[in-house]
């Protein structure tokens, strides 16, 4: 589902940012990705659903050479990548049903298959009853459980997620990482990129360790 070949990637200063990055995920598997805080991790996943560039190596995505995608046809790759960022990312101006309804919209649905898989969508993380509501209003769980919607609602083949519970506390990202775990269930391949060695320690998932742009663990 993700391979990684020799992958580099520098943004100009002493040391690369990633390292001669080696490793493959496979499909419907669940990995966390840790490391200290400037340990590449970010980088990594910004090259998976290429927001940033690689300098040199390969990268396959569900079969997808991604280095030699045009940024034209990019919308072939990230209709097959959910994407959830640590701070959110909402649209405050937005109720929360317009937010999921958003990234369908984006991609052309029509509006029955808008409603049904937004209502779907946040049946799954428990949030039908905040539908009319504004991101400013709710909990920093519950913003975080509408972004983790918002990447599902389009059935996304992967999911991304780049330190999803790095804001909130342990109980609230205990339940934001089973969300996680459920996509995984259903055949969703999840990368989860976290600094909680705690969290890592109560599952069993494969761990995949970067430090200072090295791979260090598989």
């Amino acid at each position: 589902m993700i391979q990684l070949f020799n992958v580099r990637k520098s943004y100009g200063g002493v040391a690369p940012a990633l390292l001669d990055i080696t490793f493959s995920v496979k499909k419907g598997e669940f990995i966390f990705l840790t490391g200290p805080s400037g340990a590449g991790k970010t980088t990594l996943l910004k090259i998976l659903y290429r927001t940033e560039k690689y300098d040199r190596g390969q990268v396959l995505v569900h079969g997808m050479n991604i280095g030699k995608i045009p940024d034209r046809k990019l919308y072939t790759l990230r209709r097959e990548i959910g994407f959830v960022f640590q701070d959110y990312k909402l649209l405050a101006k937005k109720s929360v049903f317009e937010n999921v309804a958003f990234a369908q919209e984006v991609i052309g649905a029509d509006k029955k298959r808008i409603r049904f898989k937004t209502w779907e969508a946040l049946k799954n993380v428990g949030l039908t009853h905040k539908k009319d509501s504004y991101p400013p209003e709710l909990s920093g769980g519950e913003q975080q459980r509408v972004a983790i919607a918002r990447a599902l609602v389009n059935s996304p083949k992967i999911i991304l997620a780049d330190e999803p519970t790095g804001n909130l506390d342990p109980e609230i990202s205990l339940e934001i990482l089973k969300l996680f775990e459920h996509a995984k269930k259903r055949g969703v391949t999840v990368v989860f990129a976290t600094h909680d060695q705690e969290m890592i320690r109560s599952r069993k998932h494969r761990v995949v360790v970067i430090k200072r742009g090295k791979l260090v663990a598989p």
